[in-house]
């Protein structure tokens, strides 16, 4: 019971009354990622942060920072996203959801603070403080904060619900994006290229945002369940009975092998992300298909939105048919399915087959975003519910792992191809056979996916508990 005097933030505040509506819990979470998932359209800012000091982009100054140096703040971001999930989701879990949501709209917003800042300044260090390391600390804080709670109040629908959160984060770039590129437009005669005033607008409007998700999210009372609601109804060996804390899961060999699962299923997601719109202008270029009949820069851009809207539909799609289908066989799909498509890209280059490769490329990308969205119900099934954010939280570093390795794997490769003198699909062709490979191993690792062994259950009720008492 709370007294009068705990703080408004404190998880004992936020437990819900009976009868509360719990479909209102999904747009609280989907107000945090939406706002979040700005991190996918960091690309509109690479080329103005690179004209500050010269005001063209095509014709940058001499102090003007590179596309190497810019690239580090969203590679930056990423790994810190990774990190801080892995390091507060204890935290997260004991605090409860409405103080980490507000933290993580402080840091996330105060990133773009610091880091207009940093380009007013032209201090590439601030921006790499600012937006990658305090917006990355947001992130992650963020990213985790409303999937704990979800799958409390949805143990029946465990993927439907995480799925309508997580589907934001990979729409919030269709939101972030036009919006960006109108603020830069509206400042640009104020500021360099208009990119300091935009930070701070986005910071704004972002913080104001978070809040609807700060104050509408509740946790259910301990003993609340579903009307109708029978555990483990689904009867399926690998949906757990017990609660395995944090601690413990990362001594297990299944938090491990989901490690190696999450990994590879980002790094090759990555790998098509990466590389999307010059894959596309390369492949199916002028040259290759007749003069006049290329992809131009703004069909790419096109083709870089439609795989934005498969990744979005993706997370709600996949995850919700994990309810139905099992989460290791969902993930079968993926990477069954994945190495199929990935091994057949470059033949559907080489013959100039655009509308099949299009579609291939966005099954792919739904799948990415589907991987990230069935993982925290897979976890849910396999360690309970107990400390499932944070268990979530520490297996994001597979993610900050693969936003490292994703890029470095593809450029090594591409540009190894191009310096033998390969053009157009021929170019890619070593990095799509590399990431089947890696699908490969992930189809592996999911394979070897067994039940929790019991003696990793925590061997006390833990209702109480996972509130943190």
């Amino acid at each position: 019971m709370a007294d009068n005097s705990s703080s408004l933030l404190d998880r004992s505040r936020t437990v819900a009354g009976p009868g509360y509506n719990r479909w209102l819990i999904p747009p609280a979470a989907l107000a945090i990622h939406l706002a979040i998932g700005q991190a996918y359209a960091f690309s509109v800012f690479k080329k103005p942060l690179g004209a500050l000091l010269s005001g063209d982009v095509d014709h940058p100054a001499a102090g003007d920072w590179t596309p190497g140096q810019i690239g580090w703040i969203f590679s930056i971001a990423i790994v810190l996203l990774g990190l801080s999930a892995a390091i507060f989701g204890k935290w997260l879990e004991r605090v409860g959801p409405r103080k980490a949501m507000l933290a993580a709209a402080l840091c996330f917003s105060g990133g773009f603070f610091i880091g207009a800042l940093g380009v007013k300044l032209h201090s590439l260090a601030l921006l790499y403080f600012g937006y990658g390391f305090m917006g990355g600390i947001g992130l992650g804080i963020g990213y985790i904060s409303p999937v704990s709670t979800l799958i409390k109040w949805f143990p029946d629908r465990k993927g439907v619900a995480t799925g309508m959160a997580i589907m934001g984060f990979g729409g919030g770039a269709m939101i972030a994006s036009p919006l960006s590129v109108a603020l830069m437009a509206h400042f640009k005669d104020t500021a360099p290229m208009g990119v300091a005033p935009t930070f701070v607008t986005l910071g704004i409007i972002y913080f104001i945002f978070m809040q609807f998700g700060v104050w509408m999210i509740r946790v259910p009372a301990d003993d609340w369940a579903p009307e109708g609601y029978v555990p483990n109804a689904e009867h399926s060996a690998l949906i757990t009975s017990g609660n395995v804390s944090a601690d413990n899961a990362i001594k297990t060999p299944q938090f491990w092998l989901l490690w190696v699962v999450l990994l590879m299923n980002v790094t090759a997601g990555i790998g098509v992300l990466e590389t999307a719109s010059p894959l596309i202008q390369d492949t199916f270029s002028d040259k290759a298909m007749g003069a006049g009949r290329g992809v131009t820069a703004a069909a790419a851009a096109g083709f870089v939105g439609l795989l934005s809207l498969f990744n979005l539909l993706g997370r709600f799609f996949w995850s919700s048919a994990s309810d139905k289908l099992g989460r290791k066989t969902t993930y079968m799909i993926y990477f069954g399915l994945g190495v199929i498509l990935y091994a057949l890209i470059p033949t559907l280059g080489q013959n100039l087959q655009l509308a099949l490769f299009v579609v291939a490329a966005c099954v792919i990308i739904s799948m990415y975003g589907g991987g990230f969205a069935t993982v925290p119900a897979y976890l849910s099934d396999l360690f309970g519910k107990y400390q499932v954010g944070a268990i979530h939280g520490r297996l994001l570093t597979a993610w900050s792992t693969a936003g490292v390795l994703g890029p470095v794997i593809v450029n090594y490769l591409h540009e190894h191809r191009k310096a033998q003198g390969f053009t157009g699909a021929a170019a890619y062709q070593s990095v799509f056979y590399t990431m089947a490979g890696l699908l490969v191993l992930g189809l592996l690792a999911n394979l070897a996916v067994r039940a929790v062994n019991q003696r990793y259950f925590e061997k006390e009720p833990v209702a109480a508990a996972a509130g943190g008492h």
